[in-house]
């Protein structure tokens, strides 16, 4: 396992993170304590020091394994948890992202994981309601109360996340180091916005889902839906083609279409990506941990980078048009070296 800078910040985590939602069977899926156990000393013993929970995750007890397991060499594991999302139904101020909510939740996520600090606190995703100065702040007044080291941010615009990272620079409160989106070869529509921000602002990026829920293991092609709906985008044409390439890479090069899917996610050069991976099975921790072993070779990448390609919006699809290039650069921006 090699590892990463956290963002902005000097804080090193390995290079993937794992997810813990199916720690724990009140969804009605997911893994038992011993098998959760398993799968944490799985990833602990291969170098991974990156938890990723949240206070929704199976009801709490995701945080509940977690304190367990970390409580014999807690300041080596790097703690992420969330707050946004509602721990108790029909109460509104026991969701969202306000100041009465953040303090409530980060208490509690502290009693179930049995630790004084959380490494690092994720807005789950924004509410389009709170104010981006009584987040900051809030998140500013966690950190120096020491119940919070360093935040991020989960599931939100990039004009948003832009706008609170300059407030809290300006005020001289602490700011996002991090990024969580969906992000993988079915999913690539934060590439116009989400992701130049990401890399702007030096902010680590922690995708979920860079298996797309399975989809892209190829299990699908087989029949097998699972929980999926018939009319999930995972199951689509366009999904179907592009991981039947992943399926094909995959048998040319004698590995998992996991850890081919996995292996495009991160593989970013110049930007910081930190996939998370989550595991109900010791086996599927197994196959994903054996992408750290090899990359994928160019010509893999430009394969999926094609088959995968979404129509660029507006305005980046304006500025790709030849016309708008002669006359923004006078016809002679390839002459310029740019990073």
């Amino acid at each position: 396992m090699n590892y990463h800078l956290f963002g902005h910040s000097g804080l090193r985590v390995s290079e993937l993170s794992l997810g813990t939602m199916g720690f724990g069977t009140e969804w009605k899926w997911g893994a038992d304590r011993e098998g959760s156990q398993k799968i944490f000393d799985l990833y602990a013993h291969a170098g991974g020091n990156f938890i990723d929970t949240a206070n929704r995750y199976t009801e709490g007890t995701s945080e509940k394994f977690i304190g367990e397991f970390i409580a014999a060499d807690r300041d080596h594991f790097v703690v992420a948890t969330k707050y946004s999302l509602r721990d108790r139904p029909g109460d509104l101020n026991f969701s969202g992202n306000h100041r009465k909510n953040m303090m409530r939740s980060v208490r509690e996520s502290l009693k179930r994981l049995n630790t004084e600090f959380i490494d690092v606190l994720w807005v789950h995703a924004w509410d389009g309601w709170t104010p981006a100065e009584e987040i900051m702040r809030g998140l500013d007044d966690l950190i120096s109360r020491g119940w919070v080291h360093y935040i991020g941010v989960s599931d939100t615009p990039a004009w948003v996340v832009s706008q609170a990272n300059t407030l809290a620079e300006l005020r001289g409160w602490n700011r996002f180091a991090g990024l969580q989106i969906e992000y993988n070869l079915l999913q690539r529509t934060v590439e116009p916005e989400l992701l130049p921000m990401a890399k702007a602002f030096n902010l680590t990026v922690t995708p979920w889902a860079p298996l797309a829920g399975g989809a892209l293991t190829g299990k699908y092609l087989k029949g097998n839906r699972g929980r999926l709906p018939e009319t999930s985008s995972r199951l689509s044409e366009r999904a179907i083609l592009i991981t039947r390439k992943v399926v094909e890479i995959a048998e040319r090069l004698d590995v998992t279409g996991s850890q081919v899917a996995i292996n495009w996610t991160r593989q970013h050069k110049g930007q910081s990506m930190i996939p998370i991976v989550g595991a109900t099975k010791i086996s599927q921790l197994e196959d994903t941990l054996g992408c750290l072993a090899w990359e994928l070779p160019a010509d893999a990448v430009n394969e999926l980078n094609e088959i995968s390609r979404i129509e660029l919006p507006f305005p980046q699809k304006f500025f790709a048009e030849p016309g708008v290039l002669d006359v923004l650069y006078g016809g002679q921006k390839e002459k310029v070296k740019h990073p």
